[in-house]
């Protein structure tokens, strides 16, 4: 099965943009839905929001995921297979999909805080860009997700924090998941932001995260399996899903991260997005398939 949608396909969907742009939005509104969180708690999703922020390298390319054709490609084929519960995404991607069909009797959540442009100075001042709590419940999405990098030395975080804590208030007053990613940086000498691969300052992002909003109650944690997961998923009772990041050459390796993370009471699943999408012998169906089997061995459900 080819890893790019056809020049057709893409061909549709902008010809759809430019006569009916209405039918866009109706295509992810009045999608099929999954009915909520599956029965048994757990939930395997496909990450696909990182082009929005200007993150689109995978390993040594800069340019992976800048194609659209193939990266709608590569997640038409994870969505596809078996355990795969539903998919993270930001707006234009998710239409994309929807156009396509491929939502259908999936979970979708959007994301919301895509301002903060890598490389860019105001980095950390990650401006909500995407999804608002308002539009997550019109869209007919069933939650949202915020990054929330913690470092304290720029202004910027102040008001991310605040945003994404607005957010999480607004999103449960909704009943929709709110999703927080939150992760330790630092700033480096020549003023760019850096993810600090730390335990314990991990530790105390994961605890301002679980403490943000009016009610936890709709709140979970999306944790990198790198740390000491079994401390960072103990810090709440929130439920937890383990995110990929770009694993590089280290991909076995982090099958067996996300494998020992998922032994953990709080942890439920995973929300993987280029480390799945981009596999190195370029098979996405059977990269998905084995993260799946981590979720739900044997095919339980």
């Amino acid at each position: 099965m080819s890893n790019v949608i056809s020049a057709p396909d893409i061909e549709r969907i902008t010809n759809l943009r430019v006569t009916n742009p209405a039918a866009v939005r109706a295509a992810l509104r009045d999608r099929v839905r999954a009915g909520g969180i599956p029965a048994d708690g757990k939930m395997m999703l496909i990450a696909a929001d990182h082009p929005a922020r200007g993150a689109m390298s995978v390993g040594s390319d800069p340019s992976a995921m800048a194609d659209r054709a193939s990266l709608l490609g590569r997640i038409v084929i994870a969505l596809a297979q078996p355990g795969v519960d539903g998919i993270l995404g930001q707006p234009d991607i998710l239409e994309d999909l929807a156009v396509l069909g491929a939502l259908d009797g999936k979970l979708v959540f959007g994301t919301m805080n895509r301002g903060g442009i890598v490389g860019a100075n105001w980095e950390l001042d990650d401006r909500m860009t995407a999804y608002d709590a308002a539009h997550t419940a019109s869209m007919n999405l069933d939650g949202a997700k915020m990054l929330l990098r913690i470092e304290d030395t720029d202004p910027g975080v102040a008001r991310t924090i605040e945003s994404c804590a607005q957010a999480v208030t607004e999103l449960a007053d909704r009943d929709l998941i709110a999703m927080l990613e939150p992760l330790p940086y630092e700033i480096t000498a020549d003023g760019k932001a850096k993810l600090i691969k730390d335990d314990a300052k991990l530790l105390r992002a994961t605890a301002i995260a679980a403490g943000m909003g009016a009610t936890s109650a709709y709140t979970w944690l999306k944790l990198p399996a790198w740390s000491d997961i079994a401390a960072a998923a103990a810090v709440s009772t929130l439920p937890v899903l383990i995110l990929g990041g770009d694993p590089g050459a280290n991909w076995d390796a982090a099958f067996a991260d996300w494998t020992r993370a998922l032994e953990q009471p709080t942890v439920r699943g995973l929300v993987i997005g280029r480390a799945l999408l981009f596999p190195p012998d370029g098979d996405v169906a059977s990269a998905v398939q084995r993260a799946a089997a981590l979720v739900r061995p044997g095919g339980a459900s």
